[in-house]
């Protein structure tokens, strides 16, 4: 006997709402929920730079038959599959004495919809790994409308191999409607909140804020607002472009993701494109700005083509060290 498929109702739409409602007060899910069905399957947002290639029907087909014809097709799959853990440090001043080699993973653009073998190397990837906290910093789905099932089934697979509750933040992909599948999984989403992290007696604060590419729906005054004054604070963006106003705002860590670091680069890693308005030096790895750390992890999944190119997918683990 097999299982009968799901189908959509409108008994479905209003069971999403009254959720949403609940979990984000009725006018925020209202105003959130028609931002997106506005524009999610746009090629550009509405300030005309942010920019969603996979929007264009032709763009997969054309990339492949280009990569097919220069003999890379197969090659970038097989790269997009070996993924790597890379090992960053953060030296931060504020960061309390109980913290002092905490241990952070960092997960980000897994679409994990869109090639099943890189998910499963996702999951092998960090199920030995030690850590004490796992962040995700957006774009679990592969396409930035439509269906989000398969996005989920996907999420659901990777909770199982990752220990503790994991806190998240939605990316340019993701739809708000699957914040309620998400956290009945046990992901804690960050929508523009943060959240007191104890150990020891003392605190670290995780900030997280919604989508600042594509829907622009971030807000870091809500998302930092009760972080005390001179606490040690990480911020969870999907995408590095408000680096400027994290800065300002006082955060002392800055994990995003977002632009693949390039996902088909030149030889050395030059990315052709970043996909984000922000310096080209801000697009991968480490960097800095006044008085913030920033990470822009290159990630371990793709986007539009399962195709990596000089540029290794990674996950991350990002240690904490009181600097002296």
């Amino acid at each position: 006997m097999t299982a009968r498929a799901h189908v959509h109702t409108h008994d479905d739409d209003e069971l999403l709402r009254y959720r949403l409602s609940l979990r984000m007060g009725p006018v925020h899910s209202r105003q959130r929920l028609g931002i997106e069905q506005e524009a999610e399957a746009r090629v550009f947002g509405k300030d005309r730079r942010s920019f969603h290639l996979e929007n264009l029907y032709t763009a997969p087909r054309l990339i492949r038959a280009c990569l097919r014809l220069a003999g890379l097709l197969r090659r970038g799959q097989r790269n997009s599959r070996r993924l790597r853990t890379v090992h960053h440090e953060f030296r931060l001043r504020r960061l309390p004495a109980a913290f002092d080699g905490y241990r952070i993973l960092h997960l980000t653009d897994l679409h994990v919809d869109m090639d099943a073998a890189n998910l499963q190397a996702v999951i092998d990837q960090i199920r030995p790994l030690e850590y004490d906290l796992c962040v995700l910093t957006g774009d679990y789905r592969c396409l930035t409308w439509g269906p989000i099932d398969k996005a989920l089934e996907g999420m659901a697979q990777l909770r199982k191999a990752i220990r503790g509750q994991p806190l998240a933040v939605l990316g340019n992909h993701d739809s708000i409607r699957m914040l309620p599948g998400l956290e009945d999984m046990g992901y804690r989403v960050l929508l523009n909140e943060s959240m007191a992290i104890e150990r020891k007696g003392e605190s670290l604060y995780v900030a997280g804020v919604d989508d600042p590419h594509f829907y622009k729906v971030h807000n870091l005054q809500r998302a930092g607002d009760q972080i005390p004054d001179n606490a040690a604070s990480v911020l969870l963006s999907h995408s590095p472009e408000i680096w400027r106003e994290a800065s300002h705002a006082g955060f002392d860590a800055y994990l995003c993701g977002h632009t693949h670091g390039g996902q088909i680069c030149l030889p050395g890693g030059i990315p052709v494109t970043l996909d984000a308005d922000c310096p080209r030096a801000l697009g991968r790895g480490h960097w800095q700005r006044g008085a913030m750390q920033g990470y822009t992890s290159p990630g371990a999944g793709t986007s539009v083509v399962n195709v990596r190119l000089n540029c290794p997918p990674e996950v991350t683990i990002h240690t904490l060290i009181k600097e002296k």
